[in-house]
Protein backbone atom coordinates (compact mmCIF):
# COMPACT_ATOMS: atom_id res chain seq x y z
CA UNK A 1 0.00 0.00 0.00
CA UNK A 2 2.83 2.42 0.82
CA UNK A 3 4.36 1.60 -2.57
CA UNK A 4 1.17 2.84 -4.34
CA UNK A 5 1.08 6.03 -2.25
CA UNK A 6 4.76 6.69 -2.94
CA UNK A 7 4.34 6.04 -6.69
CA UNK A 8 1.29 8.31 -6.82
CA UNK A 9 3.17 11.07 -4.98
CA UNK A 10 6.14 10.83 -7.37
CA UNK A 11 3.79 10.87 -10.35
CA UNK A 12 1.97 13.96 -9.05
CA UNK A 13 5.26 15.79 -8.44
CA UNK A 14 6.41 14.89 -11.96
CA UNK A 15 3.13 16.08 -13.48
CA UNK A 16 3.34 19.31 -11.50
CA UNK A 17 6.90 19.86 -12.72
CA UNK A 18 5.91 19.22 -16.34
CA UNK A 19 2.93 21.57 -15.98
CA UNK A 20 5.14 24.36 -14.55
CA UNK A 21 7.66 23.96 -17.40
CA UNK A 22 4.90 24.05 -20.04
CA UNK A 23 3.27 27.12 -18.47
CA UNK A 24 6.62 28.92 -18.32
CA UNK A 25 7.18 28.17 -22.01
CA UNK A 26 3.70 29.45 -22.86
CA UNK A 27 4.30 32.61 -20.85
CA UNK A 28 7.62 33.18 -22.63
CA UNK A 29 5.90 32.67 -26.00
CA UNK A 30 3.13 35.15 -25.10
CA UNK A 31 5.71 37.68 -23.90
CA UNK A 32 7.69 37.24 -27.12
CA UNK A 33 4.52 37.79 -29.20
CA UNK A 34 3.66 40.91 -27.20
CA UNK A 35 7.19 42.21 -27.64
CA UNK A 36 7.07 41.63 -31.41
CA UNK A 37 3.64 43.30 -31.59
CA UNK A 38 4.78 46.30 -29.52
CA UNK A 39 8.01 46.65 -31.49
CA UNK A 40 6.08 46.64 -34.75
CA UNK A 41 3.61 49.21 -33.38
CA UNK A 42 6.47 51.38 -32.15
CA UNK A 43 8.15 51.13 -35.56
CA UNK A 44 4.96 52.13 -37.43
CA UNK A 45 4.35 55.02 -35.04
CA UNK A 46 7.90 56.34 -35.14
CA UNK A 47 8.08 56.14 -38.95
CA UNK A 48 4.76 57.93 -39.28
CA UNK A 49 5.80 60.67 -36.88
CA UNK A 50 9.15 61.13 -38.60
CA UNK A 51 7.41 61.46 -41.96
CA UNK A 52 5.03 64.01 -40.44
CA UNK A 53 8.05 65.97 -39.21
CA UNK A 54 9.47 65.83 -42.75
CA UNK A 55 6.21 67.25 -44.10
CA UNK A 56 6.45 70.09 -41.58
CA UNK A 57 10.06 70.75 -42.63
CA UNK A 58 8.97 70.80 -46.28
CA UNK A 59 6.33 73.42 -45.37
CA UNK A 60 3.56 71.14 -46.66
CA UNK A 61 2.11 70.78 -43.16
CA UNK A 62 1.83 73.58 -40.67
CA UNK A 63 3.52 72.72 -37.33
CA UNK A 64 0.34 73.24 -35.30
CA UNK A 65 -1.37 70.43 -37.24
CA UNK A 66 1.38 67.88 -36.67
CA UNK A 67 -0.03 66.57 -33.34
CA UNK A 68 -3.49 66.09 -34.87
CA UNK A 69 -2.00 64.13 -37.77
CA UNK A 70 0.08 62.05 -35.34
CA UNK A 71 -3.12 61.27 -33.43
CA UNK A 72 -4.05 58.99 -36.34
CA UNK A 73 -1.48 56.45 -35.17
CA UNK A 74 -1.50 57.47 -31.51
CA UNK A 75 -5.22 56.87 -31.00
CA UNK A 76 -5.57 53.72 -33.07
CA UNK A 77 -5.80 51.33 -30.14
CA UNK A 78 -7.93 53.58 -27.91
CA UNK A 79 -11.13 51.67 -28.66
CA UNK A 80 -9.83 48.77 -30.75
CA UNK A 81 -8.35 45.52 -29.50
CA UNK A 82 -4.64 44.78 -29.90
CA UNK A 83 -4.77 42.24 -32.73
CA UNK A 84 -2.55 41.52 -35.71
CA UNK A 85 -5.43 42.33 -38.05
CA UNK A 86 -5.85 45.77 -36.49
CA UNK A 87 -2.11 46.38 -36.58
CA UNK A 88 -2.12 45.49 -40.29
CA UNK A 89 -4.96 48.00 -40.83
CA UNK A 90 -2.98 50.70 -39.00
CA UNK A 91 0.04 49.98 -41.14
CA UNK A 92 -2.02 50.14 -44.36
CA UNK A 93 -3.71 53.42 -43.42
CA UNK A 94 -0.47 55.05 -42.26
CA UNK A 95 1.29 53.98 -45.45
CA UNK A 96 -1.63 55.18 -47.59
CA UNK A 97 -1.54 58.61 -45.92
CA UNK A 98 2.23 58.97 -46.21
CA UNK A 99 2.32 57.84 -49.84
CA UNK A 100 -0.52 60.19 -50.78
CA UNK A 101 1.16 63.18 -49.16
CA UNK A 102 4.55 62.31 -50.67
CA UNK A 103 2.97 62.02 -54.14
CA UNK A 104 1.14 65.32 -53.74
CA UNK A 105 4.24 66.99 -52.28
CA UNK A 106 6.31 65.94 -55.29
CA UNK A 107 3.56 67.16 -57.62
CA UNK A 108 3.35 70.50 -55.82
CA UNK A 109 7.12 70.92 -55.87
CA UNK A 110 7.04 70.51 -59.63
CA UNK A 111 4.32 73.13 -59.96
CA UNK A 112 5.88 75.37 -57.30
CA UNK A 113 2.66 75.54 -55.30
CA UNK A 114 3.28 73.91 -51.91
CA UNK A 115 0.69 76.20 -50.31
CA UNK A 116 -2.02 74.31 -52.19
CA UNK A 117 -1.00 71.07 -50.47
CA UNK A 118 -0.76 72.87 -47.12
CA UNK A 119 -4.35 74.03 -47.60
CA UNK A 120 -5.50 70.53 -48.54
CA UNK A 121 -3.82 69.13 -45.41
CA UNK A 122 -5.46 71.87 -43.34
CA UNK A 123 -8.87 70.72 -44.62
CA UNK A 124 -7.85 67.13 -43.90
CA UNK A 125 -6.94 67.98 -40.30
CA UNK A 126 -10.21 69.87 -39.84
CA UNK A 127 -12.11 66.67 -40.61
CA UNK A 128 -10.21 64.52 -38.09
CA UNK A 129 -12.04 63.65 -34.86
CA UNK A 130 -11.23 65.73 -31.81
CA UNK A 131 -11.81 63.00 -29.22
CA UNK A 132 -9.81 59.80 -28.90
CA UNK A 133 -12.91 57.63 -28.71
CA UNK A 134 -13.95 58.74 -32.21
CA UNK A 135 -10.86 57.00 -33.62
CA UNK A 136 -12.76 53.73 -33.96
CA UNK A 137 -12.95 50.89 -36.47
CA UNK A 138 -15.42 52.74 -38.69
CA UNK A 139 -13.12 55.76 -38.80
CA UNK A 140 -10.06 53.74 -39.87
CA UNK A 141 -11.88 51.51 -42.34
CA UNK A 142 -14.26 54.00 -43.99
CA UNK A 143 -13.78 57.65 -43.06
CA UNK A 144 -9.98 57.98 -43.04
CA UNK A 145 -9.45 56.39 -46.49
CA UNK A 146 -12.07 58.82 -47.89
CA UNK A 147 -10.31 61.73 -46.20
CA UNK A 148 -6.94 60.63 -47.58
CA UNK A 149 -8.36 60.68 -51.10
CA UNK A 150 -9.39 64.31 -50.52
CA UNK A 151 -5.74 65.32 -50.04
CA UNK A 152 -5.31 65.15 -53.81
CA UNK A 153 -4.46 68.53 -55.27
CA UNK A 154 -5.69 69.64 -58.69
CA UNK A 155 -3.32 69.02 -61.58
CA UNK A 156 -1.88 72.21 -62.99
CA UNK A 157 1.35 73.28 -64.62
CA UNK A 158 3.87 75.59 -62.97
CA UNK A 159 3.08 78.60 -65.15
CA UNK A 160 -0.48 77.84 -66.24
CA UNK A 161 -3.14 79.20 -63.90
CA UNK A 162 -6.23 77.10 -63.48
CA UNK A 163 -8.46 79.70 -65.16
CA UNK A 164 -6.44 79.41 -68.39
CA UNK A 165 -6.87 75.64 -68.41
CA UNK A 166 -10.63 75.97 -68.67
CA UNK A 167 -10.92 76.95 -72.30
CA UNK A 168 -14.38 75.65 -73.04
CA UNK A 169 -17.60 75.25 -71.07
CA UNK A 170 -17.32 71.47 -70.85
CA UNK A 171 -14.12 71.71 -68.79
CA UNK A 172 -15.78 74.20 -66.44
CA UNK A 173 -18.77 71.90 -65.95
CA UNK A 174 -16.46 68.95 -65.29
CA UNK A 175 -14.49 70.98 -62.72
CA UNK A 176 -17.71 72.04 -60.98
CA UNK A 177 -18.86 68.43 -60.91
CA UNK A 178 -15.55 67.32 -59.35
CA UNK A 179 -15.72 70.10 -56.76
CA UNK A 180 -19.30 69.15 -55.84
CA UNK A 181 -18.25 65.50 -55.49
CA UNK A 182 -15.38 66.52 -53.19
CA UNK A 183 -17.77 68.69 -51.15
CA UNK A 184 -20.25 65.81 -50.83
CA UNK A 185 -17.46 63.46 -49.73
CA UNK A 186 -16.28 66.01 -47.17
CA UNK A 187 -19.78 66.51 -45.82
CA UNK A 188 -20.40 62.75 -45.61
CA UNK A 189 -17.10 62.21 -43.81
CA UNK A 190 -17.87 65.05 -41.40
CA UNK A 191 -21.36 63.68 -40.73
CA UNK A 192 -20.00 60.19 -40.06
CA UNK A 193 -17.23 61.57 -37.82
CA UNK A 194 -19.78 63.39 -35.68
Amino acid sequence: MSYIVFSTLVLLITLLGVYVVIENNRKKARDAEKKIFNDRLKNITSQFKSRTAEFVDAKALRPKYSPKINAIVGNFFVVQPHTEENLDQLERVAEQFVMSVVFELNKCRETGNIDLLADQLQYFVAELPSSGIAFNKEFYHEILPALIVMIKTPDQGPSTPQSEELTDGQDAVQLESEQETEKDTTQKAAAIAQ
